[in-house]
């Protein structure tokens, strides 16, 4: 006969075949069976481990803590990621030494990110953490030699994070860097809808789109990226809903580059902006990401009405990386230095008093002496209150990273020189006796002031007053330094309540329902449950959403359920 997983079951008897026992058999051959005795000392030949078999520890009951660098897209897959598995019913912790696994969110853009990356590895391993990686760095050179062994979940998979976790925690190493497709077509990334925890409950990231249309030569995020996949404007919408119905009341746009939004998709930024702004309550802001000359150039009447919207800050980051047309061809930047000046004048025409921040490469390959005065020029010719200044760092497998390269110790000058250019002037100073109406949305690093931002997103540091945060006050400004200005609230002034509710506690889940929420919280079986197991007490409407999130788990259920019943039914035969 054949064996019975052979054979096809019509019914769950089936799995009981002829040649087995019958139950009056069974219970003859019991009697035939007698206790061993075991002699004393017999304890001495079992053999201990202190680790137990990976098939009997319980995912989803052990630490984990979240490290992330770089971007603001790379910090909203960090909040994804966390709150997944917070969701699942791990617990997400901010002390390092007391987690049980590290998840390393990773920057590649420049070389001390990936040393600070790496030296976390190592400090992980040396203290017997498990260890999952993600972000962009072993996404763009997966095979290191560092990256050897060790879990990784890519840039496009972050919705799969429980399933790596779970396996990293029972001693298997994963890897998940594929894309995600519909019908051949690369979408943008994970869902958008995923529960996440916000680092800060008063503000939402929220990822437009990943990739770029450009090949700049020095850059390592396009191969982790890869080229632009927007997300659909209706996705967009409704999580902008969502967060506002969260307590949210300041949402920040981002991606690799938010000008090139739609053009995969057939739309483009302005429409999108233009749909968002619709749904922004009175006393919340929306806060643009940084977007490449070429693209911004083709919008910028609709962009300048955009960025005078009372809701939206009249700000905008637009990298010009250097001001020496030679480099820029040699960057491979698709566009001139009259385009980038084209752009950031008509803004500020257009849009009174707009905050435009950029960024500088000092030392790129080829940069000579008379290439780098063209861009000091540019620096004092604008005095951009915001500027990001950064040596250059030859990225691995970059195509800059083969030309020849400016010395160090030039570099290194370089560097110097433009600081010291960008700290001789202090562009908040006029500023001083203005009234002005601020956005607070956080506490300062020294933890003494609450930070605020006014229309322009310049930085207004408020009295830490907790009546103050999450609400639009009117302020005097009474001081100003070089990165920030000092305000006082006018007490006789209207107080403006962005949220719409409650926001979200510190570490509390966003993007569950209420049902959910409820089940996960007044379930205490839930935390201790294995991975494949929705808890017996859940609703089943409850249950449901849960497999939803968690889509992975539905063959697991299945599986283990059927096993269950086999059990049963075996138990049943046997008692009869």
């Amino acid at each position: 006969m054949p064996a019975a997983c052979e054979s096809v079951l019509e019914d769950i008897e089936d799995i009981v075949s002829a040649q087995d026992l019958k139950p009056h058999e069974r219970q003859s051959v019991r009697k035939n069976v007698f206790p061993k005795v075991r002699k004393r000392g017999s304890h001495k030949n079992i053999q201990t481990d202190d680790d137990p078999p990976s098939d009997s520890i319980i995912p989803g009951v052990q630490k984990i803590w979240i490290r992330t660098w770089g971007c603001s897209h790379n910090n909203s897959d960090g909040e994804y990621m966390a709150g997944q598995l917070a969701a699942y019913g791990y617990k997400i912790t901010e002390n390092s030494a007391e987690a049980d696994l590290w998840l390393l969110n990773s920057c590649t853009v420049k070389n001390p990110a990936e040393d600070h990356f790496r030296n976390s590895i190592k400090k992980a391993q040396d203290g017997n953490k498990k260890v999952v990686l993600a972000g962009c760095v072993p996404q763009a050179q997966p095979r290191q030699d560092y990256l050897k062994g060790l879990s990784i979940i890519g840039v496009q998979q972050i919705d799969r994070v429980v399933e790596v976790v779970e396996e990293t925690i029972k001693g298997h190493s994963v890897r998940l860097l594929g894309q995600k497709k519909d019908n051949g077509k690369r979408l943008g990334g994970a869902r958008l809808d995923l529960p996440k925890i916000r680092k800060n409950p008063l503000i939402e990231i929220i990822s437009i789109n990943t990739g770029c249309l450009n090949a700049c030569t020095y850059c390592k995020t396009k191969h982790a990226r890869g080229d632009l996949a927007s997300y659909p404007i209706e996705e967009l919408v409704d999580r902008a809903k969502q967060s506002f119905q969260e307590g949210v009341c300041e949402i920040w746009l981002t991606s690799e580059d938010t000008g090139a939004y739609g053009r995969d998709i057939g739309t483009d930024l302005p429409t999108l902006l233009w749909k968002l702004v619709e749904v922004i309550p009175e006393g919340a802001m929306l806060r643009l990401g940084m977007t490449n000359p070429p693209y911004i150039l083709e919008h910028l009447e609709e962009m300048a009405k955009i960025l005078n919207h009372p809701r939206v800050y009249a700000f905008l980051h637009i990298p010009v990386q250097s001001a020496s047309d030679s480099v820029l061809m040699d960057m491979k930047r698709e566009y001139c230095v009259a385009d980038f000046k084209q752009v950031v004048d008509f803004l500020k025409e257009k849009v009174p008093g707009i905050t435009i921040a950029t960024d500088i490469i000092c030392g790129f390959p080829g940069e000579t002496d008379e290439d780098f005065h063209e861009t000091m020029n540019l620096v004092d010719q604008y005095r951009f209150p915001s500027l990001f200044i950064n040596q250059f760092y030859p990225r691995p497998g970059t195509p800059a990273a083969k030309m020849h390269q400016v010395p160090a110790a030039v570099k290194k000058q370089r560097t110097k020189d433009l600081s010291q250019l960008f700290h001789s002037y202090n562009p908040y100073d006029h500023k001083v006796g203005e009234r002005q109406r601020v956005l607070v949305t956080e506490e300062s690093f020294d933890s003494n002031y609450y930070v605020a931002h006014n229309r322009f997103y310049e930085q207004v540091l408020v009295p830490k007053d907790p009546l103050l945060m999450g609400k639009m006050v009117d302020v005097n400004i009474y001081e100003a330094g070089k990165h920030f200005m000092k305000g006082q609230p006018v007490s006789d002034a209207r107080v403006y309540t962005a949220s719409i509710t409650r926001p979200l506690a510190k570490g509390e889940v966003s993007g569950l329902t209420g049902e959910v929420r409820r089940a996960l919280q007044n379930s205490s079986h839930w935390k201790a449950a294995p991975s494949a197991e929705v808890p017996a007490k859940t609703p089943a409407s409850s249950r449901m959403a849960l497999q939803l999130l968690w889509p992975q788990e539905g063959l697991k259920i299945l599986s283990v359920s059927l096993a269950f019943l086999a059990v049963l039914v075996t138990f049943y035969y046997g008692r009869m």
